[in-house]
């Protein structure tokens, strides 16, 4: 049995994504798990938690799939004229891809232009892989795993900060951790083919549920 966990949007919250890696198992070499970008905090000059995911990736060969957000494309842009061509943490940015795929998912920052359907690989700039907005909802070829915006905006619920799921084929992730120091953390169930996420308690408890609606 293999899992697949994923979470997006941790905007260097150290904190946050300390309590949300504690239930990923990344001893199993066969599980991975996917970051759907957005790892700096505001005002994106703070590379600490791009160091740690790099150092993760190091002990885990193959296991942790890091992906471009907004905010890396944006530093990227910002600091390219500057950048040291050796600096390590912009070759590792530089080398982010757009989008991850399994047979049935596609895990991404902000999403994929579902319009184009089966071509939704080459219908768009790569920058729409991290910044398109408004959010989709509904039926799609697959599933499609994302961040970007803040469930409690998909929601319509100003308290609810957890995996936001459509009912049909979207996952969204984004707990607005500058306003919930809470990271979500989506997990699936590779042989069941089965979603759960998590509920942390602030007794330090944790409950593995559902998505929920």
């Amino acid at each position: 049995m293999a899992f697949i966990y994923a979470m997006s949007d941790m905007h260097g919250d150290m904190e946050a994504f300390d309590r949300a890696l504690s239930v990923v198992d990344l001893d199993d070499p066969a599980n991975r798990l996917v970051l759907c970008g957005d790892y700096m905090a505001p005002p994106d000059t703070d590379t600490a938690m791009i160091r740690l995911i790099m150092g993760i990736q190091g002990e885990h060969p193959g296991q942790v799939i890091a992906l471009m957000g907004n905010h890396e494309l944006a530093y990227l842009e910002d600091h390219r004229a500057v950048a040291s061509a050796d600096d390590p943490v912009v070759a590792w940015l530089r080398g982010l891809p757009y989008y991850w795929e399994t047979d049935t998912q596609i895990f991404v920052h902000a999403g994929v232009d579902e319009e184009a359907q089966d071509l939704w690989r080459y219908g768009s700039e790569d920058a729409y892989f991290c910044e398109k907005f408004p959010w989709s909802t509904g039926a799609f070829l697959k599933d499609v795993i994302a961040g970007h915006v803040g469930t409690a905006t998909i929601a319509d619920d100003p308290w609810f900060h957890d995996v936001y799921w459509d009912g049909q084929s979207h996952y969204y992730l984004d707990g607005s951790v500058h306003v919930s120091h809470r990271i979500p953390v989506l997990k699936y169930d590779t042989v069941a083919r089965r979603y759960t996420c998590f509920r942390f308690g602030a007794d330090g408890s944790v409950e593995e549920h559902e998505p929920m609606l």
